[in-house]
């Protein structure tokens, strides 16, 4: 192999330059804040109740979600092919993080009694609809795209041999 057909390597690249640690410094200040509002004002914020929730949260995360979705992102993978397994995995994408995010407002957990102001909202029936927008729009998307395929190929010319 002569010098001419080696590969090219990529010169080395340093990250951490002086804005990144400029904006390090200044996340770990915000961090180093928030915590020191979390611990002064502990009877509002109850610094036991919100360890156990990260905590509970990382774990739910680790043992419970990512396997799920590993699962599901391989069930996709072998029953969708082509094109339309990209909007598939778009929409339970999405899809999982609407519904993940609008779980407390859909269990009614800060319903007061008293404050009927709280959830004023009907979040079962919000949500169903943004899910039924979400595959709407995926699919709906889907079969366009196939559409403007087919129409390009029947456009193109036959190429001879």
């Amino acid at each position: 192999m002569s010098d001419d057909d080696a590969p090219v390597v990529a010169p080395e690249r340093r990250l951490g330059g002086p804005l990144f640690w400029l904006s390090a410094a200044i996340g770990w200040a915000v961090i180093a804040y928030g915590l020191r509002g979390l611990l002064h004002h502990h009877v509002d914020t109850r610094p036991g109740n919100l360890a156990k929730f990260v905590v509970g949260g990382a774990l739910a995360h680790d043992l419970v979600f990512a396997p799920l979705v590993l699962a599901a992102g391989l069930a996709v993978a072998a029953v969708f092919r082509g094109r339309l397994r990209g909007s598939v995995q778009a929409a339970l994408v999405i899809s999982g993080c609407v519904a993940l995010f609008s779980y407390p407002l859909v269990r009614d957990y800060a319903r007061v009694i008293h404050n009927p102001s709280s959830l004023p909202h009907n979040y079962t029936a919000n949500l169903a609809l943004t899910l039924g927008f979400v595959w709407a729009a995926a699919l709906g998307g889907a079969v366009a795209a196939a559409a403007v395929r087919a129409r390009r190929r029947r456009r193109l010319p036959e190429s001879s041999p």
